[in-house]
């Protein structure tokens, strides 16, 4: 966290995901623990040096974990703590909102299928 003070709660929550890609990442990281790989071809369109910002940051801000097996080749395991998952399941209605507008607007998502049962 970057302040010391808020306007209000959804200011918190703002900054925690605030960014281009935290959101997509966190929402990746609700259905369970992915491996830096998985989520970039998840995300799509992320370059590896900012998803690696991103999920530095993520980690800084106590929404993520991250677990190095220390093995070669190596392998880095995310996964999100429990803010993490309590801020996962409070953007739901986001997601089902996004894509009752998608469906409206006639828009395409995916290639993933965006399940509001996770």
């Amino acid at each position: 966290m970057k302040k010391t003070h808020y306007s209000c709660g959804l200011d918190v929550v703002l900054e925690l995901i605030e960014g281009k890609w935290k959101f997509l990442v966190l929402w990746h990281l609700a259905s369970g623990p992915k491996r830096f790989g998985e989520l970039r071809r998840l995300v799509g369109g992320v370059s590896e040096k900012m998803l690696i910002q991103e999920l530095k940051e993520m980690v800084t801000d106590n929404i993520t974990i991250r677990q190095d097996f220390k093995e070669v080749p190596p392998k880095v395991v995310y996964s999100l703590t429990e803010g993490g998952m309590a801020l996962a399941e409070a953007c739901k209605p986001l997601c089902t909102l996004g894509t009752e507008i998608a469906n409206r607007e006639g828009l395409t998502i995916g290639p993933f299928e965006l399940s509001v049962e996770r």
